[in-house]
């Protein structure tokens, strides 16, 4: 049925934006000009022209919303995304008429009407894609508005498939049942993963025919597919979506994905993450937040260098190798903390109550202050402000051989700060744990990541309990 219709539901999502789209510049007209009898913003614009400009809001928005993929269906696709990408379309079509306004007539169009629009277009057509969705879960947990799905496997990769099917319910989709290799057919009648297997891939056609089936989902090991090109063969003659779950997963290490090469797909099983403008981003935020603290952080470090010269005998900095991005060394820069012969038996990890802390140096530490001074290293760009921490050489070697993909966190930067210092990984800690605290920072980098960490750090992350 949904394919019959797919049409005419994506039709009707379309009016329904385009009618908010209206509503909104409707609305910030009279917003703009109602204001005007308590302000003095100006001769209210001709009624023909702001017609125009409503016009081609509602026509850009659309425009760029079909080219931005808003209504391609987003059964799997995750509210916050949607709504992510309708702040985007939005944007875009403002900064057009923003332009077009401005080049095309004489005197300029109402930018407030516009800056208005954008903020109550934004928020109606968000609201009204929400309450799609709440409308189309409710009619989905009564039958309505179903997708099925036929799963061809029946190994762990087609368990994990029906298993996300079940979970998900309320995005409308069915399991119709599993089809498996002619090699496995006597399961043919049987049930795998509490599903049930209804036939096998020489019967695909068949049950398609006979069976109401919106997608094919294939979720078969690397060693048995070579059943793809006859089952390939086999729905070319059917209408019905096909989807490939690739059992290369298993291998994705860090930032696997998806990308395309002149036209040839390209699986991505590890890769860097910070790429591009996101990479630019990150250098430019750290090295203007660098140079300012360091810049009004300058009475503290005064003070504090004062403080360990005139408390403990030795040198006010401490600079120790430390291994940063893709395995390259760097001196880090700390404040001194411990005695100068703290190392004379080789490098040890930091216990608690360490005899080599200076009395001074324990408050520097269980303040994390003795690591303002890496603010150095951001600016000079050998480390970031968030980032897994880095470690000396002598330990990353035995750390290798003992942690699974340990290496994987020298992919970007290392970091003054990071996901697993503020969930209280520090000192003598997990360092297991601490690693998947890293990775799980690198594939999920983002800039609001970013500043959710740097926040807690300065609202008092940095008071850990194993920091000593």
């Amino acid at each position: 049925m949904l394919r019959r219709h797919h049409r005419f539901f994506e039709s009707l999502q379309i009016m329904r934006d385009l009618v908010v789209v209206g509503i909104s510049f409707v609305l910030a007209f009279g917003l703009r000009y109602l204001l005007a009898e308590h302000y003095a913003f100006g001769l209210e614009p001709n009624r023909q022209e702001t017609l125009i400009v409503g016009f081609w809001a509602c026509t850009l928005w659309g425009l760029v919303a079909w080219q931005s993929g808003l209504y391609v269906s987003w059964r799997s696709r995750g509210v916050f995304a949607e709504i992510f990408d309708v702040a985007r379309v939005t944007i875009l079509t403002f900064l057009v008429l923003v332009t077009f306004t401005y080049f095309f007539r004489d005197e300029r169009f109402s930018r407030l009407t516009l800056g208005f629009w954008a903020g109550c277009n934004f928020a109606l057509v968000s609201t009204g894609r929400i309450l799609t969705r709440l409308i189309l879960r409710v009619l989905r947990t009564q039958g309505y508005n179903l997708r099925h799905v036929l799963v061809v496997g029946s190994g762990d990769l087609a368990k994990r498939v029906v298993d996300t099917v079940r979970a998900q319910a309320h995005l409308g989709l069915r399991s119709v049942g599993l089809v498996v290799p002619e090699a496995e057919k006597a399961k043919v009648g049987t049930f795998i993963h509490r599903t049930p297997v209804i036939g096998s891939v020489n019967q695909l056609n068949a049950l398609l025919a006979k069976k109401e089936v919106d997608q094919v989902i294939v979720a078969l090991p690397v060693e048995k597919m070579v059943t793809l090109k006859r089952l390939m063969a086999k729905l070319s003659q059917e209408t019905v979506d096909v989807r490939l779950v690739p059992d290369f997963v298993q291998y994705m290490t860090l930032c696997g994905s998806v990308e395309e090469f002149s036209g040839l797909p390209i699986i991505n099983l590890q890769s860097t993450p910070l790429a591009g403008w996101n990479r630019v981003f990150k250098r430019v935020f750290d090295f203007s937040v660098s140079i300012s603290g360091l810049l009004f952080g300058a009475p503290l470090f005064l003070f504090i260098s004062l403080w360990i010269r005139f408390n403990s005998k030795g040198p006010i900095f401490y600079r120790q190798e430390r291994v940063g991005m893709d395995g390259q060394t760097f001196e880090m820069v700390k404040f001194r903390t411990m005695t100068t012969d703290a190392e004379v038996q080789g490098a040890q990890m930091t216990l608690p109550e360490d005899p080599r802390v200076t009395g001074i140096g324990r408050i520097l530490r269980k303040l994390s202050l003795d690591e303002l001074p890496q603010l150095w290293n951001v600016l000079l760009g050998d480390m970031s402000l968030v980032g897994p921490r880095p470690e000396r050489p002598v330990f990353i070697e035995e750390f290798k051989k003992e942690i699974p993909r340990y290496a994987l966190r020298h992919k970007i930067k290392a970091g003054m700060t990071g996901w697993a210092q503020i969930n209280g990984m520090r000192g003598k800690t997990s360092i297991a744990k601490r690693i998947e605290f890293d990775l799980y920072y690198i594939e999920n980098w983002s800039f609001r990541l970013d500043m959710k960490i740097l926040l807690k750090t300065a609202l008092g992350g940095f008071l850990s309990r194993n920091a000593y």
